[in-house]
């Protein structure tokens, strides 16, 4: 099995690398350490699996993950993260990968990769879980019938929780300028006049 391993630490990289080549059927084709890299390097050297980290510089792991499964839709993605938050386990499970594993739960990681490359999806069962429930509270609006992107959804979701332009870029990992452009954007679309009736929109409709 040929897997590419992306993570922006690069201690983590490393002992990835030494635990899977522990293993006879797995080879590491090669370490990224952000999304953009992850595109490029899942391109050029096409391996049987993608095991690749959510937050990243540059480009975070769910948008790259997504932009490959556009491209490939039979791709085999592996998220392997610290974090268990509900919109990263949502947005996973829509855009088609093939598992979400936690970190600390390092046991784990080669059954899995396994599973993956044989078919198979895999989620860890702290998160198993809680995905019935999480479909259900999504179910209840759909944003995109208001033309609001994915993305634009993301930026609007931290508005409602009241924090800053600096603050949201800081969360996904976006410019000043990206979230600022955004926001005119969504409100143009929306027809709202500022943050607090976005805020409200947003309860009154998720």
């Amino acid at each position: 099995m040929r897997v590419l391993v992306v993570d922006d630490d690069k201690l983590v990289c490393a002992s990835l690398k030494t635990i899977l080549e522990v293993e006879e059927d797995i080879a590491v084709v090669g370490i990224g350490h952000n999304g953009q890299e992850a595109i490029e390097l899942y391109h050029s050297l096409k391996p049987d699996v993608l095991l690749i980290d959510i937050r990243m510089e540059i480009m975070i792991g769910l948008e790259a993950a997504e932009a490959i499964l556009k491209t490939n839709k039979n791709a085999k993605i592996l998220f392997l993260t610290t974090f268990s938050d509900d919109e990263y386990i949502i947005k996973a499970l829509k855009i088609g990968a093939k598992g979400y594993i936690i970190k600390q739960n390092f046991e784990c990681i080669v059954p899995s990769l396994r599973a993956v490359y044989m078919g198979q999806s895999v989620f860890g069962d702290d998160i198993v879980s809680r995905i019935p429930s999480l479909i259900r509270s999504q179910s209840k609006a759909d944003f995109s019938a208001f033309g609001i992107t994915e993305k634009e959804l993301d930026i609007i979701s931290i508005v409602a929780e009241g924090l800053s332009n600096k603050e949201i870029a800081n969360r996904l990992y976006l410019s000043e300028g990206t979230v600022r452009n955004s926001l005119s954007t969504i409100l143009e679309k929306l027809k709202l006049r500022d943050r607090t009736q976005l805020a409200i929109f947003y309860y009154k409709n998720r």
